[in-house]
Parts: structure tokens; C-alpha cells; sequence
């Protein structure tokens, strides 16, 4: 118990570190670079990629690297990224875009097997059941990683906060942030003379870069290749279907009218995420406060997000699913094909994603904040109609309480996975 521990901690700390410089990076790209909409580019870039790695990449390079390799190959795909803002152009920030997407796929899946190999095997020797010890170690794993988002934003407002070239907004320069930026305005233009200094931003790519450097060297030094577990590993690479099964399953499950409904809400994830992102930080944040202050303000949103995320888990425990309307509904709704809808799911998220960012430097704040209240008001109404389909096939099958603990406990790792 205590070497399997360890491996999920030096997991869980090595994610902790790679996502601390990922997070707080991505937060500001936007505002770093904001010239000819580089920075949301690289975004919608990363996310495309990510779509296109999903879809083959994992079972293959875990196969043939083994979860402790593929981990620290996918990592290093993040490092580049970090590097590649040192000198931001289309020529380096994109292409290093495009190799974090594709290491991203990997990444998770590695993580995933590993622990679930490594729980699995705990449990056969102690006799205990595997699902109690896998959802052990994913606890441990999200209670560390989770607080990556503070940490990765709390050292860029430290770092960009000793700016000296720290300009208050005037009143007649106010109307252009927010909702009906000017799109040429200079108050938007966070990296000329009123941004942060050159060496504040290196300073601050240095630490992101060797905080993922930290998390490679802790990932090769001290995380066990589990030998004895490669049969295991197989197996569970085995069970992963091949890409033109998983890709046609994906496509196949859209023959469910349930799956179809339940796409504008998945697309609205994305989008959101990717207003949050792309426009929020540069618009509201960066050129009403300044740029020192996006670390700050995405603090108090992800802890916020963890807080109402622990809430409204117990209170679902009481009410039921209706009141999570998040993605988790994926695992309950499609028990059956658990594989082939949480794929439609990343798949539709990410199509979301590179959507928001795609129009992010053509359309103003106020036409995108209109796109969203749709796809919102189309989410709400296609979820209804879901659960009327889902309330009038289960009538007459009724759910007890303990059922639908079970089912809420399950979807909560699902989601994550």
C-alpha cells in the first residue's frame, strides 16, 4: 500500500507542478498575446489537436512506451509550449500548440491506467474491491491537482504585479473594455508600453518552464515502471478499441436522439470555457484592472468552481441528477455506451472550444455574450426535453435513493476520467 501511495503521489504532484505552469499560461494568452488574435489561436490550435490525438493516440503510445513513458513524453509536449511563448509568433506559438494538443490525450489516458493498473493490483493482493481502492487513489489525485489553478495564477499576479509600467485606465479609455470593447483601442493592448516589462514575462516563462521540467524529472526518478503489472496494462490497452471502432461508435451513438439533444449543452461547456479564456481575461480583467490582476480574478473562480463542485455533490446525493446538469449526466444516461458517449462528449466540448476561439478576435465581447445566452437558452431547453424522454421511458421502473447515490458517485469519476 505504502510503494502504491507513493506512485500516486509522485502522480498527483508531477500533475500538480506540469498544470500549475499550464494553467496559469493559458489564463494569459490572451492578454500577452493579443496581437492579430495570436494568442486565442494557439488556444483553438491546441484543442483541435487535442481531437485529433483522442481519437488513436493513447492505446498506442502506452502500449509501445508503457504508462511511466508516455506520461513524461506527453509532458514534455507541455514544456514546449512554455518555451514557445518565449519568443511568440505564428511560427513558433502555433506549432507548439499543435504538439500540446497532442501530448494532452496521452497524457490523461497514461494517468488513468496507471492508476486503475495500480489500484486493481492492490486490491487483488489485500482482497479487497478494486473500485473502492481506484476511487481511493483518484480522490488523492484531484484533492492535489485541483489546486493547481491557484497556484499557477497566484505566481503570475505575484510576478507581473512588480511591473513599474502599471497604467490606470482613464474614464474615456473605460468604455472600451467589457462587453463593448473597441476592438483597436490601445487600452487593449496589453504588451506595449503599459504592459509588463519583457523580463517580468521571461521571468515568469522561466518559472512555468522549470516548474514542467520539475514535474518530468519527478515523474522519470521516482515513479515505478510496474513490471509486474505489464500484464495487466495489456490487458487494459486491449480493452480500448482501435480507432476506426472508436471513431465509428462515436458517429454511431449520434443515432440516439438522447445524444443529440444533450450536444447543444456539451457544446456549451466548450464555449463558455473558452469565453472565460479567450475574451474574459483580456476584456474585463486585463484592460479594466491590468494584467496583473488575471491571476487573481482566476483564483477566485477556481476556488469558487471547487467549493460549488463539493455543494452541489452533496446535494445531489439528496435531490438526485437534475440538479448537477452538468456532462456527469453522460455515464447515467448511456450506461450501455459509456466509451462512445464520453468520446461525443470530448469531441463536442473541443468542437466548442475551437469555435469560441475561432471567432474570438472577429466578433466584439457583446455579440459573443448574445452567442452564449443562446446556445444557453437552447442547452435548457433540449436538457427538458431529455429528461421528459428519460422521465417517460423509466416510468413504472422506479429509482430508489441508493441507486441514485451510486449512480451520482460513479458519474463524478467519470467526468474527471
Amino acid at each position: 500500500m505504502e510503494r502504491n501511495l507513493k506512485n500516486v503521489l509522485v502522480i498527483s504532484f508531477g500533475f500538480l507542478l506540469l498544470f500549475t505552469a499550464y494553467g496559469g499560461l493559458q489564463s494569459l494568452q490572451s492578454s500577452l498575446h493579443s496581437e492579430e488574435g495570436l494568442g486565442v489561436a494557439s488556444l483553438s490550435v491546441i484543442y483541435a489537436a487535442l481531437i485529433f490525438s483522442s481519437m488513436f493516440l493513447p492505446p498506442i503510445l502506452i502500449k509501445k512506451l508503457g504508462c511511466k513513458w508516455t506520461i513524461s513524453g506527453s509532458m514534455c509536449c507541455y514544456i514546449a509550449f512554455s518555451l514557445g511563448n518565449f519568443y511568440a509568433s505564428w511560427y513558433t506559438l502555433i506549432p507548439t500548440s499543435v504538439i500540446l494538443g497532442l501530448g494532452g490525450a496521452p497524457l490523461w489516458s497514461a494517468k488513468c491506467t496507471y492508476l486503475t493498473v495500480a489500484g486493481n493490483s492492490y486490491a487483488e493482493k489485500a482482497g479487497k474491491i478494486g473500485k473502492d481502492i481506484i476511487n481511493q487513489y483518484f480522490g488523492v489525485f484531484f484533492l492535489i491537482f485541483q489546486s493547481s489553478g491557484v497556484w499557477g495564477n497566484l505566481i503570475s499576479s505575484l510576478i507581473l504585479g512588480q511591473s513599474s509600467n502599471k497604467v490606470e485606465i482613464s474614464e474615456e479609455d473605460l468604455p472600451c473594455c467589457g462587453a463593448y470593447d473597441c476592438m483597436t483601442s490601445d487600452a487593449t493592448n496589453t504588451t506595449g508600453s503599459a504592459g509588463p516589462s519583457k523580463s517580468l514575462i521571461y521571468t515568469l516563462l522561466g518559472i512555468y518552464t522549470a516548474s514542467g521540467v520539475l514535474a518530468v524529472l519527478l515523474i522519470v526518478i521516482f515513479l515505478d515502471q510496474n513490471k509486474s503489472d505489464q500484464a495487466e496494462t495489456e490487458r487494459e490497452i486491449t480493452k480500448t478499441p482501435s480507432f476506426w471502432s472508436t471513431f465509428l461508435a462515436t458517429f454511431q451513438q449520434l443515432k440516439d436522439k438522447r445524444q443529440c439533444l444533450l450536444i447543444p449543452l456539451t457544446m456549451y461547456s466548450g464555449f463558455e470555457q473558452g469565453f472565460l479564456a479567450g475574451d474574459y481575461t483580456k476584456t474585463y480583467v486585463t484592460c479594466a484592472l491590468g494584467i496583473h490582476y488575471v491571476g487573481f480574478v482566476m483564483i477566485c473562480f477556481a476556488a469558487t468552481d471547487s467549493l460549488c463542485s463539493l455543494l452541489f455533490g452533496k446535494i445531489s446525493q439528496f435531490t438526485g441528477r437534475k440538479l448537477l446538469f452538468a456532462v456527469g449526466l453522460y455515464g447515467v444516461l448511456f450506461e450501455k455506451h459509456r466509451e462512445a458517449a464520453f468520446a461525443n462528449y470530448r469531441l463536442w466540448e473541443s468542437v466548442g472550444f475551437v469555435i469560441a476561439f475561432g471567432y474570438s478576435t472577429f466578433l466584439q465581447v457583446y455579440i459573443k455574450l448574445y452567442i452564449l445566452l443562446a446556445v444557453l437558452v437552447v442547452s435548457v431547453v433540449t436538457y427538458g426535453v431529455v429528461e421528459y424522454i428519460e422521465a417517460k421511458s423509466s416510468s413504472g421502473t422506479p429509482t430508489t435513493p441508493t441507486a441514485e447515490k451510486e449512480k451520482v458517485g460513479s458519474l463524478t469519476q467519470e467526468t474527471h476520467m
